[in-house]
């Protein structure tokens, strides 16, 4: 996501959310050191959007929307494919989300990927007395991968 992506990203967010963040939520957040902002483009045009976190172990998803008009066309699919390759059983092993508990198109889609709910917020939003779903994807190791030496001075020896 850079500068001149502003405009089509805040479009998406205003079409997406009752509840949107506006400019100056995502430049605070992405002039954070472990901020990422993506973007999906189907030619020069934006047309889906992800700001998520880096920690030792994990990705926070913060805002995730594809434009309306594009929904059910793999875009989201794609960007969260795009998060998912970035998980090890050695580092970052999981995705974390929160989610309204009203917005049940969401839970669906991250539900239909493996995601799941693992606790409630109580009044977690600031503009409204409204829950959310703390949602989790945890990374699977493959049978090659758990065969493989699990400390990076075992694999430079070998």
């Amino acid at each position: 996501m850079i500068r001149r992506d502003m405009p089509a990203v805040l479009a998406i967010e205003n079409k997406s959310f009752e509840f949107a963040w506006n400019e100056d939520d995502f430049i605070r957040c992405l002039r954070q050191r472990n901020c990422i902002g993506m973007v999906a483009e189907e030619g020069d045009r934006v047309v889906g959007f992800m700001i998520y976190e880096l920690h030792k172990n994990r990705l926070h998803i913060l805002n995730f929307a594809v434009g309306p008009d594009q929904r059910r066309g793999g875009v989201g699919l794609a960007m969260i494919g795009k998060l998912l390759g970035k998980l090890s059983q050695e580092r970052r092993n999981r995705i974390m989300l929160e989610v309204r508990e009203t917005n049940l198109e969401a839970q669906l889609f991250f539900k239909k990927i493996g995601f799941r709910a693992v606790s409630v917020l109580r009044d977690f939003y600031e503009d409204t007395d409204e829950d959310a779903y703390l949602m989790q994807y945890r990374y699977q190791a493959s049978a090659e991968e758990l065969a493989e030496p699990h400390n990076r001075i075992s694999r430079l020896a070998g």
